[in-house]
C-alpha cells in the first residue's frame, strides 16, 4: 500500500531537517598572508578530500592550493575570488566559503558572508588584528555571525598569545574564550593544552606538512616531566584564563558576543583537527532565514535559495557562467523547475553542480546550507531569489560604496563588441560597478572599492575576452545613492558628478569627503544615502 500524501510530506520534512542538522556552512576570513588558503587546504587533507597537501607557495611562485583556481591568483599567491568547496567530515557535510583576503576585495567577501552561518577568523600570531580583519569583523557583527578564532603560525616567532587575546577584546569587542592553548612560545611550539580535558596534545612535524600530523596525548604529570620548561608556563596561563572566566560559553558564541579560540600552525598541521572538530561540534547548523518581511522561512518549507555569487570562465574550455546559490529551505533536486522571483519566470535547474575549487561534479540533490552551482544561468543576478511552490523573497545583499572611479575604453576599437560583452559579464559577477554619465562622455565609468578590482578587470578582459582596456582614473573618491530631485541640483555643483548605474540607480560621485560633508550640511534635505544595494 502506497503511503498517504500527508505521510510522504512528513517524511520529506523529517529528511530535510535531518540533513540540514548535518550541514555546517562557514567562511574563512583573515588579513592577507595570515594563512587562510593554507588552512583551507589542510581542512581538505584532514577530511580525506585530498590525500596529500600541496605546498602553499609552490616553486617559481606558482600555487597548487585547491581553492585558488584563477590564473592571476596562482601567479600572485593571493585569493582574488571567493570559492565554494564542499567536503565531508565524520558524518557531517561542510560547505567552506573561502573568501578573498586582499584588502580590495571586501565587496565580494560581503556577499559570501551573507551565505555563511559562521566564520573562522584566522590571525597571524606575529601581526594580530589588522585593518582587513577589522573590516571583515564589522560585516560579521552586522549579521551576528558566530566567529571561531584561530591563532595561526605559532611555529614562527610572534607575539604572546595573552597579548593577542587582549587585542581581540579591545579592538573588536569580541570576548575570546580559548579552548586550546599553546605549550611553548611562538617559534618553539610543542603542542596544546586542550582545556576541556586538561591533556597535553603533542604534535610531530611531517615532511612539508603534506600529511596529517601525528598527535600524542600526555597527562598533566607526563607533560610536566617531559616539558619541564614549557609546561609550567602554559599551565599558569591556563589557570589565569580560568580565574578570569575566559572559558567556552556556547550561548554567547552563537549570539556573536564571544569567540572560542584555537591555536596552531596550518603550515605544519598543528591544531588543525581541533579546529575542524570545533566546526562540527560548535558551529551552528542552518536555521530558518528571514524573508523581506522579516518572517523566517522554515527549513522544511519547499525549496528556496538566493544567488550570492556569479563567476564566469571557471571552465575556460567552455566559457561558462556559474551562479552560486545558497539553499535556504527544502530539498533541491536537479532538473526541477523553480521560479525566478525577480522575473516571475520558470527556471530550469538541469545543469547543477557542487563545486570543489575549479572542479565540479553534477549534484542531484542539496539541502539547507549547501551551495549549488547553476551552470550557464545567464539570467540570474547577485541577490536573486529562487523558489519552488511557496513564493518567497530574500533581502538584497548590500554592497560597499565605491571609492575609486575610472573611465574605460577598449585599446582596439575593432574589439568593441568583445569589450562590451566582457564588461557586462564582469559587472554581473560583481567585479566592478558599471556607471554612465547621462549628460557627458558615453564611455562607461567603472567604480570599485580598491585598485586591484581594476587590475582583475583589465587582466580578464584581455585574457578571457581578447579586449585589452585603457582605464583613466577620475578624481572622485566616494559615492552616495541619490534621487532625481537631488541629482538635478547636483549637476551644476562643482566637485560632483551624477552617474547612473546599469540598474538605473543614480549615484553622486564626490571628489572629496569634506565636500560631501559640506554640501550635506548646507542641504540636509538632499538624498545622499551611504548604503548601496544590488
Amino acid at each position: 500500500m502506497a503511503p498517504s500524501r500527508d505521510t510522504a510530506t512528513l517524511s520529506e520534512s523529517s529528511l530535510v531537517l535531518e540533513e540540514a542538522s548535518k550541514r555546517r556552512t562557514f567562511a574563512i576570513i583573515s588579513h592577507p598572508d595570515a594563512g587562510k588558503t593554507t588552512l583551507t587546504e589542510k581542512f581538505l587533507l584532514y577530511s580525506g578530500a585530498v590525500q596529500e597537501a600541496g605546498a602553499v607557495k609552490a616553486r617559481e611562485g606558482r600555487r597548487r592550493a585547491t581553492s585558488d583556481w584563477m590564473a592571476m591568483e596562482q601567479q600572485r599567491g593571493i585569493s582574488i575570488t571567493s570559492t565554494a568547496i564542499q567536503f565531508r567530515y565524520l558524518d557531517h557535510v561542510l560547505n567552506l566559503l573561502d573568501t578573498p583576503g586582499h584588502r580590495d576585495f571586501s565587496e565580494d567577501t560581503y556577499r559570501v558572508l551573507a551565505a555563511a552561518d559562521a566564520a573562522v577568523m584566522v590571525l597571524d600570531v606575529a601581526k594580530g588584528i589588522e585593518a582587513q580583519t577589522l573590516k571583515l569583523f564589522e560585516v560579521c557583527r552586522a549579521r551576528r555571525l558566530p566567529i571561531i578564532t584561530f591563532l595561526n603560525k605559532l611555529d614562527r616567532p610572534g607575539r604572546p598569545p595573552l597579548e593577542l587575546l587582549d587585542e581581540i577584546q579591545a579592538q573588536i569587542g569580541l570576548r575570546p574564550t580559548p579552548v586550546t592553548w599553546p605549550v611553548g612560545i611562538p617559534g618553539d611550539f610543542r603542542g596544546v593544552i586542550d582545556r576541556r580535558s586538561g591533556q597535553f596534545v603533542r604534535f610531530t612535524r611531517t615532511t612539508r606538512g603534506s600529511t596529517v600530523a601525528p598527535e600524542e596525548l600526555l597527562s598533566a604529570d607526563q607533560a610536566a616531566r617531559e616539558e619541564p620548561q614549557a609546561w609550567p608556563l602554559a599551565k599558569d596561563e591556563v589557570d589565569l584564563l580560568t580565574a578570569v572566566g575566559s572559558s567556552l560559553d556556547l550561548p554567547s558564541f552563537l549570539a556573536g558576543d564571544s569567540s572560542p579560540v584555537f591555536v596552531g600552525s596550518a603550515l605544519t598541521n598543528f591544531g588543525v583537527h581541533h579546529l575542524l572538530q570545533a566546526l562540527v561540534g560548535l558551529a551552528p547548523p542552518p536555521s530558518p532565514r528571514p524573508d523581506t518581511t522579516g518572517a523566517p522561512r522554515p527549513l522544511q518549507a519547499p525549496f528556496s535559495g538566493f544567488v550570492f555569487k556569479i563567476q564566469a570562465n571557471m571552465d575556460r574550455a567552455h566559457r561558462d557562467h556559474v551562479a552560486f546559490v545558497r539553499v535556504c529551505s527544502g530539498r533541491f533536486e536537479r532538473g526541477e523547475t523553480v521560479i525566478h522571483q525577480p522575473s516571475g519566470r520558470p527556471f530550469s535547474t538541469k545543469y547543477a553542480a557542487s563545486m570543489f575549487g575549479a572542479d565540479r561534479n553534477t549534484v542531484d540533490e542539496a539541502y539547507p546550507g549547501d551551495v549549488v552551482g547553476l551552470v550557464n544561468a545567464t539570467e540570474l543576478r547577485i541577490g536573486d531569489t529562487l523558489y519552488a511552490a511557496e513564493p518567497v523573497t530574500y533581502p538584497a545583499i548590500p554592497t560597499f560604496a565605491p571609492e575609486l572611479f575610472a573611465t574605460a575604453r577598449p585599446q582596439d576599437t575593432s574589439r568593441y563588441k568583445q569589450f562590451r560583452k566582457g564588461l557586462s559579464q564582469l559587472e554581473q559577477e560583481g567585479v566592478v560597478q558599471v556607471l554612465h554619465d547621462p549628460e557627458g562622455d558615453p564611455a562607461p565609468i567603472l567604480a570599485a572599492v580598491g585598485e586591484m578590482q581594476f587590475e582583475v578587470l583589465s587582466h580578464r578582459l584581455s585574457s578571457e575576452y581578447g579586449a585589452p582596456v585603457r582605464l583613466t582614473l577620475t578624481p572622485h573618491r566616494l559615492a552616495r545613492r541619490t534621487d532625481a530631485g537631488t541629482a538635478l541640483a547636483l549637476r551644476s555643483t562643482r566637485g560632483v558628478k551624477v552617474l547612473r548605474r546599469t540598474d538605473g540607480t543614480l549615484l553622486a560621485a564626490f571628489e572629496s569627503p569634506f565636500w560631501l560633508d559640506h554640501l550635506h550640511g548646507e542641504h540636509p534635505e538632499w538624498v545622499l544615502d551611504s548604503i548601496l544595494t544590488d
